[in-house]
Order: C-alpha cells, then sequence, then structure tokens
C-alpha cells in the first residue's frame, strides 16, 4: 500500500470520526440548524467554524508550497466565475440537504449505522453522479 493511500484512509477515518462526534451524521441536528422558526440548533456554525480555522491557514500555506505535505502536486482551482452548471449544482445540494438533512460526507459516514435513512440517501446520490455522467455522455469505468 502506498504512503498516499494510508494517509487518505487515515484523513477519512479522522473526517468520519470528527463527523460523528459533532453529531453532523444526525440529520435531526441539521434539519434543526436549519428550522430557524422552530427548535433552531446554532451548533453546526460552530463545527463548519471550526472547520474553517483549521483549514483556511493549511489552505493558504499549502498555495504558497505549491506540492503536497507528501510532495505530491496540488490543483487548485482556477475558475472565479459563476455559470448556471454552477448555480444549479449548489441549489440541488443546498435542496437534497434541506430536505434530507445528509450532505454527502456525513452520509457516507452514516452508512456504518445501517440505517435505511443513510442507505437511501447514498443511493440517491450515487443515482445523481451516474445520471451526471449519463447526461455529459461519460462512461462509467
Amino acid at each position: 500500500m502506498r504512503r498516499e493511500d494510508i494517509v487518505a484512509a487515515v484523513a477519512g477515518v479522522l473526517f468520519g470520526l470528527g463527523l460523528s462526534i459533532a453529531q453532523m451524521t444526525d440529520p435531526n441536528k441539521v434539519l434543526n440548524f436549519l428550522d430557524l422558526a422552530g427548535q433552531w440548533d446554532p451548533s453546526l456554525i460552530l463545527v463548519m467554524g471550526a472547520a474553517l480555522l483549521v483549514v483556511m491557514p493549511a489552505y493558504r500555506l499549502l498555495q504558497r508550497q505549491g506540492r503536497s505535505l507528501l510532495g505530491g502536486p496540488l490543483h487548485f482551482p482556477t475558475r472565479t466565475d459563476l455559470d448556471a452548471r454552477l448555480i444549479a449544482g449548489a441549489a440541488m445540494f443546498g435542496i437534497g440537504w434541506g430536505l434530507s438533512g445528509y450532505c454527502p460526507g456525513p452520509a457516507l459516514t452514516s452508512l456504518a449505522t445501517l440505517s435505511l435513512s443513510s442507505l437511501a440517501i447514498v443511493a440517491a446520490m450515487i443515482a445523481g453522479m451516474w445520471l451526471h455522467d449519463l447526461s455529459l455522455g461519460r462512461r462509467a469505468g
């Protein structure tokens, strides 16, 4: 197994553990955050804020360095414009998140619980990705 694969696996486990500890794998936590007129739960702001405090300095450091900590190349986005595909994708992401209470990371982490809702949302995500690729004429594989 390559060093990069081990680092990626450890990072994934830490990410999933962090999501679980912060209770972001509970869709009700997210739905309560979005329910401003009901049982509003602002704790999601704290989780997102803490993530930004970690990511922003690391992102700047890696941008200056121009390579990953393991020495591999980094590819930063160069486009800054907003187009219809970006806006439509963001809207679909937000609608799906608001309806289900899951975004992709917590949905995948929640698979460990084998709950019907997490299985359904991951199946829907896979179907959506497949339909997207199909609409662009891409082949899976």
